[in-house]
């Protein structure tokens, strides 16, 4: 849990939580914390989400951008003095349940598949579904609960917004899925290792 911690906060207050590509850059702070859940389970792996919401909290107050007002209540909403604590929905919610359903993805996908790299398999398909839970809910809910100020701030008009959600999580949204299921399944695979029954129970 203190290694999945400390990875989660490098990545997320410095550089290396973001990869640059020609087109964008990829996020892959939410992996220790899908790794966390497949491997610790939910409790653990909520734990490191909600971890993985503060650094966000705290780098959308202390370096805003233009949008940051829907990760931060300390943020003004567009034409306002003043912002919101619905933005602490939209910061902690996401990105606990990415601590949480990974684990039941991969658990399921054990008791579908059969054979040897049933693991491999069950690991990256919990990655894919880890990196969609964050980028859908974190989108979603900037859809439903700020519209009209993310349009504000964008400059363009509310009825735009939903494209520019659509073609977010089709676009970023897919090619980070897509890396969180590489990564999850090449690091949780050794990790396992590690582990005398892959994922280990979570003692209440």
């Amino acid at each position: 849990m203190a290694l999945f911690a400390a990875i989660t906060l490098i990545l997320g207050f410095t550089p290396l939580g973001y990869i640059p590509l020609p087109f964008i850059k990829l996020t892959i702070i939410h992996i220790p914390v899908i790794l966390g859940s497949v491997l610790l389970g939910p409790q653990y792996g909520a734990g490191l989400g909600a971890l993985f919401g503060l650094t966000s909290l705290i780098n959308n107050t202390m370096m805003p951008a233009v949008t940051s007002f829907t990760f931060s209540p300390f943020i003004p909403l567009p034409g306002t003095t003043q912002g919101t604590p619905v933005a602490l929905l939209i910061c902690f919610l996401p990105r606990i349940l990415v601590g949480i359903f990974p684990y039941y993805v991969y658990r399921g996908m054990q008791k579908l598949l059969k054979g040897r790299d049933k693991n491999v398999a069950s690991l990256a398909v919990s990655g894919v579904a880890g990196a969609l839970t964050n980028t859908v809910f974190v989108m979603g809910l900037i859809y439903f609960l700020f519209r009209d100020a993310y349009a504000a701030a964008k400059g363009i008009a509310p009825d735009a917004v939903a494209g520019i959600i659509m073609g977010i999580v089709s676009f970023n949204g897919v090619i980070e899925a897509i890396a969180a299921g590489v990564i999850v399944a090449a690091l949780g695979k050794v990790l396992l290792r590690f582990t005398q029954s892959g994922v280990k129970p979570v003692k209440k």
